[in-house]
């Protein structure tokens, strides 16, 4: 006779009992992270990730990140925030999520956004004192097939940030270079500025050397376009004093200090009254300084005794002749091949006085 087995419910059907109140309530528990995660995905472009396939991972687990594979190899530039950890895009949040290693300008300030958004990819550390060093590991993983992110301290890296040379030399050896845009100092600066923003100049950090700023400043002077700096703000005082006798104290500028942040400042007026007004105190933080351009106004043909002062002047302060040519011709109506025939013959000059003073 056949013994009787009684009817038994399957272990997985328990588990699955179990587990339907859970899954029930997922979609109120967790609807900000579904939808992050369902805009992320439809947002992801072709050119740094493969097809999407499905998962059963939980929408709060993968909200800000993909799985490793996913990602082209290549260098990613990131853009991080100037100031206000919430500036970042979904992308790069991703980007930094599931790239094998972050190349940082200083790893103890990215830890604080990477720790923010609980991202624990490795960092190494990449700046101005190490870049060729690190250049040969990089390049030796991105040519292994690794995804590599590099990120400054704020903004968007290669702009008046390390980042330049490596660029150039993935470029050269065929690796992609893709930019992830975000956060800009630069740009957002000028978006709020009030100045001319049509065509613009961007000037970024000036020359230790004195007669290297003054030849900047010479230039960007006679520009018919808004002119923008980075400053630190213990040089600000020194820009100032600097930029006021050559662009004059009535022209008008903007100070933005301290942007996306708390303090955020965005001081205008004129050179002279800037000059005044920081005299009396050095602001904190990053400082993004924008001039307006020089009014379109006929420009006056300068004699030749006064072009021969003003080369005179530049050479005297060490400038080459080029360099003096270049500073003059910029600023004034005169071909520059003229006023290179004018500097060689006042060259002359001046090594004859030379010899006669040597004699």
């Amino acid at each position: 006779m056949l013994a009787f087995t009684p009817f038994r419910i399957p272990s997985i059907s328990k588990q699955l009992v179990a587990s339907m109140p859970r899954l029930l309530l997922r979609p109120l528990v967790h609807p900000v992270s579904t939808s992050i995660s369902l805009l992320r995905a439809s947002s992801s472009s072709d050119s740094d990730a493969a097809p999407a396939t499905a998962s059963a991972t939980d929408p709060a687990d993968v909200a800000y990140s993909s799985k490793k594979g996913t990602l082209k190899s290549g260098l990613y530039l990131v853009a991080t925030p100037i100031g206000n950890l919430e500036d970042i895009t979904l992308r790069a949040l991703r980007i930094l999520k599931s790239a094998d290693v972050i190349l940082s300008e200083d790893t103890r300030h990215s830890w604080k956004l990477l720790h923010h958004y609980n991202i624990d990819t490795p960092l190494l550390s990449y700046h101005k004192f190490n870049e060729s060093q690190r250049e040969v590991s990089t390049l030796r993983r991105l040519h292994e097939g690794q995804v590599i992110a590099l990120i400054s301290d704020a903004g968007t890296p290669g702009i008046s940030d390390p980042g330049f040379e490596l660029i150039k030399v993935c470029i050269r050896e065929n690796i992609t270079v893709f930019p992830i845009p975000g956060p800009s100092a630069l740009v957002a600066a000028l978006s709020a500025c009030g100045l001319p923003t049509n065509e613009f100049t961007f000037v970024g950090f000036l020359p230790k050397h004195a007669g290297s700023r003054r030849s900047k400043l010479l230039i960007a002077a006679n520009q018919m376009v808004t002119q923008i700096f980075f400053v630190p703000p213990h040089k600000l005082l020194q820009f100032l004093n600097e930029a006021s006798s050559i662009f004059g104290d009535s022209r008008a500028c903007v100070i933005a200090r301290e942007m996306t942040k708390i303090h955020e400042e965005f001081w205008r007026g004129t050179l002279g009254e800037a000059t005044l007004a920081f005299s009396r105190e050095q602001p904190k933080g990053e400082i993004t300084l924008l001039i307006e351009g020089r009014e379109d106004s006929p420009i006056k043909t300068p004699s030749k005794d006064e072009l021969e002062n003003e080369l005179r002047d530049l050479m005297s302060k060490g400038h080459s002749i080029s360099t003096s040519v270049k500073i003059v011709a910029e600023g004034s109506p005169v071909k520059r091949k003229e006023v290179y025939t004018l500097a060689l013959r006042l060259f002359a000059k001046h090594e004859e006085n030379e010899e006669f003073s040597n004699t």
